[in-house]
């Protein structure tokens, strides 16, 4: 069960986490050079389903590039796990691991223990998509409960250079009250 949901227009919590290569990603922070930022929160290695979507967000990269958006993939997976996961993915882009279970949360993310999934040691988070702008906004959400439902990445793709583009001005869709 989530402890709190993340609502599209608030800021995107501080989240700071190793990647892959030995550094540490604030996850609402681009690198220099972009102003916005895609977060894609994983299962962890034991998902199939992840490593396809995983490539398919290789493919996008370049789309995702040209619209100034800069991406990081998260998991709770060790880094050995998340070592051997990438293996078979090629990542463009980085990787962080070892988040929390009180991390996940922040985000609003189903979270799923080990009897939910095969060759899994611990509690892990269920697929999350965030679209952060340049002020440290969300302005996309999408946040599923099991592995088979995610958001098209080029139809994200596009949805962003719409919302960069001729809706720049328009508010946070979802944030009427």
């Amino acid at each position: 069960m989530t402890s709190k949901k993340l609502t599209a227009g608030e800021v995107f919590p501080v989240i700071d986490l190793p990647v892959l290569d030995g550094s540490r990603r604030t996850l609402s922070k681009p690198r220099q050079g972009f102003d916005w930022m895609l977060v894609l929160v994983y299962r962890g290695k034991h998902c199939p389903i992840c490593t396809t979507y995983l490539r398919e967000l290789n493919a996008v990269l370049p789309d995702l590039h040209a619209l100034g958006v800069d991406v990081v993939a998260a998991s709770a997976d060790s880094k050995e796990r998340a070592i051997g996961h990438m293996a078979d993915v090629s990542p463009q882009f980085d990787v962080a691991y070892e988040m929390t279970i009180t991390q996940m949360q922040e985000l609003g993310l189903y979270v799923s223990g080990p009897r939910n999934g095969i060759d899994v040691e611990a509690p892990f988070a269920e697929p999350g998509l965030f679209v952060i702008d340049e002020t440290g906004h969300t302005q996309i959400i999408d946040i599923s409960n099991v592995p088979f439902s995610r958001p098209s990445l080029p139809f994200i793709a596009k949805g962003i250079g719409f919302r960069r583009g001729p809706m720049k001005d328009a508010p946070v869709n979802g944030t009427y009250a």
